[in-house]
């Protein structure tokens, strides 16, 4: 009994294989998000500084060609790790918008933080010395006017000395 119910259970999905396992070829245009997730990825050689997704194609005609390219790799079946060994091979990490994150391009990411990091903490020192050089200014300061103070009070008693001498 069971056998014949497995058998059955064979036969029904050998009739409907072709619904259960379809393999569809993607259509890929130039607004998909998988072709804008590939091609935002890569530099654009014309000096726009911008990637070739962005890239305008009414103006540049590297883009253009560049994004068939992709198109036709994407068709093909080409990952995007693929593709993106496909030109790492041919113009080298240049065509890359951001460096990779491992081996010595892992300093492209690192450097700017540590500059900034220790530029704070030497702002830090720099701004702390600052301040107690100007506490030290206020009590020199505190002691010269104390001496003003002195000094003009000794001038007015000689003044009004004077003042009586005359009147």
């Amino acid at each position: 009994m069971k056998n014949k119910i497995y058998l059955g259970l064979l036969i029904i999905a050998f009739f409907f294989q072709g619904s259960f396992f379809r393999v569809e070829a993607k259509e890929f245009d130039y607004k998909s998000a998988e072709f804008k997730a590939v091609a935002s990825q890569f530099a654009c050689t014309c000096g726009c500084g911008q990637d070739h997704y962005e890239c305008d194609p009414n103006t540049c005609s590297l883009t253009t060609e560049f994004k068939k390219d992709l198109v036709g790799m994407m068709k093909k079946g080409w990952d995007k790790d693929k593709i993106r060994e496909y030109y790492i091979n041919i113009y080298g990490e240049e065509i890359l918008t951001a460096p990779e994150k491992s081996g010595f391009s892992l300093t492209a990411w690192a450097i700017p933080f540590a500059v900034l990091g220790v530029a704070a903490i030497a702002l830090y020192f720099i701004i702390r010395k600052w301040v107690k050089r100007k506490g030290k200014v206020e009590l020199i300061t505190d002691y010269l006017n104390t001496e003003d103070e002195i000094e003009g009070e000794i001038l007015s008693s000689m003044i009004d000395e004077e003042r009586k001498k005359y009147l």
